[in-house]
């Protein structure tokens, strides 16, 4: 057998194997071992010479030692506990709530955890069954088709391979030696904008044909408001943003109004509210912040210091040395030169002057070997910059005005479910991107981080976002 034919018979084999449900693990071992076995059989030699052996030593060394890779099972960490504490269940809830009034709203709220948590976690299989397990019941209850619910999981599921951490990007660098802050870099844009055409065609599909995805009744999506959010939708000022804001300053608005454990409310309970509406304009704010500190200042070209030119005048020359004429023999100047030979050794000698010594840093977006264009800003930034933040600010207004108490309690359910999730991914994919840690530390962050979460929501203590 050729040896294209015997890739192709264990490509065949493993996933029949896989499908006849033999772990993954072993399944692929296995079969390495056997196919690999049979590829560098040499007839007449003793079985235990076969090649085989010795690349399976190398291999383990090689992976053992490969620190990229121990960002795998950290990642896969991180999922699983995220999975184990429930916080997707919360997030499904929550999203689905935000998103009530939007067509087709389940199969969207599926989509965007599935999305959000292939970025947290990296994987694909789990995204795929657990969203099976918490999205695929309502949506056929609701009267969905199951072609779109079962289309949206799965779809959904493989946006783990594609966004940032995923884990097929991190095996991939550290097979074909390649960079995972630009592979994180260039996968980034492609998968935000895959989920965006996968919700374009969702939302379509459902404006023109209502029928595969009805409309939930009232009672599924509403939501329960206490009794002094009721006071201040009734007040004097009509809106619940301008009450709260009032009721800060002046707590005797709300005397006598109760919470949701029939409780009298007291301070503790207004100013919970008022950070609940700051999250937004902090999330907003720090995104623009982000952005104007990436362009501006991290790009911007290195200054030179005052010290650098003067101790550059200071060094002495170095002494003329007088050049020796080399005699060359008869004919020698009338032979051909071959291609790419001329100046082969003064291009050596000023690799090896221009390549520090030392240990190698750490590489990050930054590259400093581009023109020097790189550091400029563009030319419509500031533009760009401060009409989106104008348009950004209109619509937080807009929304704020028009807020109600069903709305803010639904915001309270996103800054307690989304948001924590939302901070640690952000932060595990930044300190990657900009090259503060290797994928092994962030990704021993995230996990943390997620161990950190998963503890706060099994107890439930008022710390940090749950403070709010």
């Amino acid at each position: 057998m050729s040896d294209p034919w015997l890739g192709l018979t264990m490509l065949g084999l493993i996933v029949v194997a896989i499908m006849m449900g033999f772990p993954t693990a072993f399944t692929l071992m296995g079969l390495g071992m056997i196919f690999g076995y049979i590829a560098f059989w040499v007839p007449g030699a003793h079985w235990w010479d076969n090649r085989i052996f010795d690349l399976i030593v190398q291999r383990t060394y090689g992976v053992m030692t490969n620190d990229t890779l121990l960002s795998v099972p950290l990642f896969v960490f991180m999922g699983y506990i995220m999975e184990r504490a429930a916080l997707v269940d919360r997030m499904f809830h929550s999203v689905q709530l935000a998103f009530r009034r939007v067509p087709a709203s389940l199969a969207v709220t599926t989509l965007l955890v599935c999305a959000f948590w292939g970025i947290a976690s990296g994987i694909v299989g789990a995204v795929v069954v657990l969203m099976g397990v918490i999205a695929m019941r309502p949506m056929l209850n609701a009267g969905y088709d199951v072609k779109l619910a079962s289309g949206a999981i799965t779809a959904g599921g493989t946006l783990g391979i594609l966004i940032p951490p995923s884990v097929m990007l991190i095996v991939y660098a550290a097979v074909a030696g390649q960079s995972i802050v630009k592979l994180y870099a260039a996968a980034m844009l492609p998968g935000f904008f895959l989920t965006f055409l996968y919700l374009v065609y969702i939302l379509g599909w459902a404006i023109i044909n209502p029928k595969i995805a009805p409309k939930l009744p009232p009672d599924q999506y509403r939501v329960t408001v206490p009794d002094y959010l009721g006071r201040l939708e009734r007040g004097r000022a009509r809106r619940v943003v301008g009450g709260l804001l009032a009721a800060a300053f002046r707590p005797g608005l709300l005397r006598g109004a109760t919470g949701r454990d029939g409780r009298a409310i007291g301070y503790r309970v207004i100013a919970h509210n008022v950070l609940v509406l700051s999250v937004p304009l902090l999330l907003t704010g720090g995104t623009f912040v982000a952005t104007w500190w990436y362009v501006v200042v991290y790009n911007a070209p290195e200054a030179v210091t005052a010290a650098a030119p003067a101790a550059r005048v200071a060094a002495p020359a170095p002494p003329p040395t007088a050049t020796v004429p080399i005699a060359t023999a008869p004919g020698a100047e009338d032979k051909p030169q071959e291609l790419g030979a001329a100046g082969e050794s003064e291009s050596e000698s000023a690799e090896g002057a221009k390549k520090p010594e030392g240990p190698e840093e750490m590489t990050s977006l930054r590259d400093t070997s581009v023109a020097s264009d790189a550091g400029k800003i563009p030319a419509h930034f500031y533009g760009w910059f401060w009409g989106t933040a104008a348009a950004c600010g209109l619509l937080l207004f807009f929304y704020f005005w028009r807020m109600d108490g069903e709305q803010l309690e639904i915001l309270k359910e996103l800054c307690a479910s989304v948001v924590p999730l939302g901070v640690l991914t952000v932060v595990v994919l930044a300190v990657i991107l900009f090259g503060i840690c290797t994928a092994t530390e962030s990704a021993a962050i995230g996990a943390l981080g997620a161990l950190y979460l998963a503890v706060m929501a099994r107890f439930m203590r008022p710390v940090l976002w749950w403070s709010l």
